[in-house]
């Protein structure tokens, strides 16, 4: 216990998870501030006591090359079960992350989007930078917010967008080994562009979903497929769509590949789309080459 220099009282509070100290003012109306509220040093709010349930979304990032897909795990490192242990370590309760879809190892987000239930006092921004500074730094919480409670990250997403990336060129990267899928003959992209333009629309994409899928319907509207080029060798294959079936964009890539080496065409890729037949299509895509680009709610 200490006095301002106004002469008002004030508490020193440390928290578990870092090195700065925050102040609790004792008598906040008389500075301004609602008592009970505790600051960083530097000014911004910790934490605001309020006991009801609140819902907070994340929208973070993540190099998923040292974990075995998003969901938690019992005996290997996901980054839902990362996420989970560091906010149970700042609140004390545990915590359950629902994000819209769930990654498979060695793959990727730029954008993923994940919510928890909380009757904890902390506020959003505090637990971006207390799970930031907990976790390392292949996962990076870039925003956080109240939302509504009835928001759901997966039933409220409206399409999701991944981005798959392929180096095309002879000789390796190896600094994209974890990060693109390398192909050293050179591709046919006007016959790969081909097939993309078949994949827009609302069809049945069975001939692209992997066994043991517990997707019932495996009808999705897909609205958009496409490529890009970039220095390098560097092809991204874009693909937007309301939702996607177990393994579906990595089946898709690897039957384009096929596509592009010459092993089939544009032609063969359409009877392969109706045929709904898994074993006609071709190989599943390397897990590395795949990114969660983003989700959009609107």
């Amino acid at each position: 216990m200490g006095k301002s220099l106004l002469g008002f009282p004030f508490l020193f509070y440390r928290r578990p998870f870092g090195e700065k100290r925050a102040l609790t003012v004792s008598f906040g109306p008389f500075l301004g501030m609602t008592a009970g509220r505790k600051f960083f040093r530097d000014g911004s709010l910790i934490r605001e006591t309020m006991t009801s349930q609140k819902n907070i979304r994340f929208i973070l990032a993540y190099d998923g090359s040292r974990y075995h897909g998003w969901q938690r795990q019992k005996n290997a490192q996901s980054i839902q079960g990362v996420l989970e242990d560091g906010i149970q370590r700042m609140t004390g309760q545990p915590a359950t992350l629902i994000a819209s879809g769930r990654t498979d190892a060695g793959v990727h987000a730029l954008h993923q989007v994940c919510h928890f239930m909380t009757r904890s006092d902390i506020l959003p921004e505090s637990f971006r930078r207390g799970l930031n500074s907990l976790v390392r730094p292949d996962i990076f919480i870039r925003e956080a917010a109240y939302v509504p409670l009835d928001f759901h990250a997966r039933y409220g997403a409206k399409s999701k967008t991944y981005e798959y990336r392929i180096l095309n060129r002879r000789q390796p990267d190896i600094f994209l080994r974890f990060y693109s899928w390398h192909i050293r003959v050179k591709l046919d992209m006007d016959e790969m562009k081909k097939c993309l333009g078949l994949l827009p629309g609302r069809r049945d994409f069975s001939s692209f979903r992997s066994s043991g899928s517990g997707n019932i319907d495996p009808v999705r509207e897909m609205r958009r497929a496409e490529i890009r080029t970039s220095g390098g060798g560097l092809l991204y294959l874009l693909f937007e769509a309301e939702g996607f079936l177990r393994h579906m964009v990595r089946n898709v890539v690897g039957t384009l590949v096929d596509v592009g080496l010459g092993k089939m065409d544009a032609e063969d890729f359409g009877r392969i789309l109706e045929s709904r037949d898994r074993r006609e299509a071709g190989i599943k895509a390397p897990a590395q080459g795949l990114f969660l680009k983003m989700v959009r709610y609107e």
